[in-house]
């Protein structure tokens, strides 16, 4: 995963910048929420989260850490909604699973959810996920074996 690194200036003013910015980031941002809040909703979210970071991108540059400031973002943008959509696997971009894992997923907690999918899903490290989600690596770990 490739995600910009903390301190690194870069100029998000100018539409290449951004548009640089853009392609590093949404991705991870991308699946992280979806991991939060299921395939419809997480995608809004991000594309929301994003569209916000378009529109303030004169702050983007002194930000330390972009991607855990916009997932923020997005998960205030995602639970607006009056009605909590269940996680669902339709039309996200990971590869067919077993039928009964989606009704599991929805039995953990947000934060143990999002550590398996995240890790077990997509392939990330404890360390990418502890630091999006601002926890240490043993209570990601934690998480994710308990889911």
């Amino acid at each position: 995963m490739t995600v910009i690194e903390p301190g690194r200036s870069t100029d998000y003013t100018s539409t290449a910048g951004f548009g640089a910015f853009f392609a590093d980031i949404e991705p991870a941002l991308r699946r992280a929420l979806v991991a939060t809040f299921g395939a419809d909703r997480g995608r809004d979210a991000a594309a929301e989260a994003l569209a916000w970071a378009w529109e303030h991108r004169d702050r983007l540059a002194g930000l330390n850490h972009p991607l855990r400031y916009l997932y923020r973002v997005g998960q205030s943008r995602g639970r607006r909604r009056l009605v909590r959509l269940p996680f669902v696997r339709v039309g996200w971009d990971a590869p067919d699973v077993e039928p009964r894992l989606v009704p599991a997923l929805r039995e953990l907690s947000e934060r143990q959810r999002v550590a398996v999918v995240l890790i077990h899903g997509y392939g990330w490290t404890y360390a990418e996920v502890a630091d999006l989600l601002e926890l240490t690596v043993s209570t990601v770990q934690t998480h994710a074996e308990r889911g």
